[in-house]
């Protein structure tokens, strides 16, 4: 009965309120049936509707854990996407310890969790699940089976979490951090996912969980788009270079495989990919993807080409920035440069 309620609550909404998604708080407490049933019933009416959720539950589950909508059952659920914690806690630290960085704070240890993350967490040659945080297997069977992100209306927001966990902070490295985090958002394989006020350099005044906070805590003040308008123009260029460039959401494990190929670098702290031979039908040739966590200048080896710069030094432009030339390439302190060559 529960089942037949939950199916026609969500065709409802989509029918009178004209819902195009739902995600699923807790998502990992109801039955893998059930959310199938519910992803059949959606796509009879419009396929188009996104379906993700939580995979996890908040106490022990009263069902068998194979038989729940868990993270580790994805595979078992085709259209219907799960967050990715590891990519999350590989990028800004442990749920459980908020004044504990990772990748952003310059600590080593994340880089495997957050290339899970970007290939989406399907199998990849060059990911080493054992050093992946959490979940030791690959459990999307699709790159669209994970949402990337680095925090949501849970936890601290972004801001207030890099405040918390990279000691010594300055305003400067403050903004270079925030457009970093979301660059690897932006340029995963997954569905990309942001908090609302973000992309603004909300804070909710150093709250974990603002589920009861007054509106002083969780109000969006609008008056940060003025402020901080780099970073707005920032994520709206990393919006407009996804949507430009196919290679970065190709939608198949196997082309993410065949296509997807991660650059040696020097030590860690650092990030490198390449997205080869018009991936997913790209008018590029190669894109290049390097993340620098580091507080010193990085250079990486790529291929020998001139590439057309996308994103360097904190500013994002789908037309272009200018013009390098592998096979030597030089990235700036916690940022990241994108290029392709045609």
């Amino acid at each position: 009965m529960m089942r037949k309620y939950m199916i026609e609550s969500v065709l409802y909404w989509m029918k009178e309120y004209h819902v195009d998604g739902f995600r699923f708080d807790l998502m990992g407490i109801h039955d893998i049936e059930t959310m199938n049933e519910i992803r059949k019933a959606v796509n009879a009416a419009d396929p188009s509707i996104i379906i993700y959720g939580e995979g996890w539950a908040a106490e022990a589950p009263q069902l068998p854990a194979d038989s729940l909508a868990m993270k580790a059952n994805t595979q078992r659920m085709p259209g219907i996407a799960a967050f990715s914690d590891e990519m999350r806690d590989g990028l800004r630290g442990p749920f459980n310890n908020n004044h504990k960085g990772a990748f952003l704070a310059g600590i080593p240890g994340g880089e495997q969790s957050i290339k899970f993350g970007i290939v989406g967490a399907v199998k990849h040659p060059q990911v080493h699940l054992d050093s992946v945080n959490y979940t030791k297997i690959a459990w999307a069977g699709e790159p669209t089976q994970m949402i990337s992100y680095v925090s949501c209306h849970d936890d601290m927001c972004l801001v207030d979490r890099l405040q918390a966990s990279v000691p010594g902070i300055t305003p400067k490295q403050l903004v270079l951090l925030d457009k970093l985090a979301q660059t690897v958002v932006f340029t995963s394989q997954g569905i990309p996912f942001i908090y609302a006020g973000e992309e603004i350099m909300r804070d909710k005044k150093g709250v974990h969980n603002s589920f009861e906070s007054p509106d002083s805590i969780n109000a969006i003040d609008w008056r940060l788009k003025a402020l901080h308008a780099d970073v707005f123009a920032y994520y709206k260029g990393l919006i407009a270079l996804r949507k430009a460039h196919p290679a970065f959401r190709m939608g198949k494990a196997e082309m993410v495989r065949k296509h997807l190929e991660f650059l040696p670098v020097d030590g860690s702290n650092v990030i490198a990919f390449r997205l080869k031979g018009h991936a997913n039908g790209d008018a590029c040739q190669d894109l290049i993807v390097i993340l620098n966590a580091r507080t010193q200048m990085s250079k990486v080896t790529v291929p020998a080409a001139k590439y057309t710069v996308f994103c360097k030094d904190g500013f994002v432009s789908v037309d272009g920035l200018g013009t390098l030339y592998g096979p030597e390439v030089y990235v700036a302190p916690q940022t990241a440069l994108i290029m392709g060559s045609y």
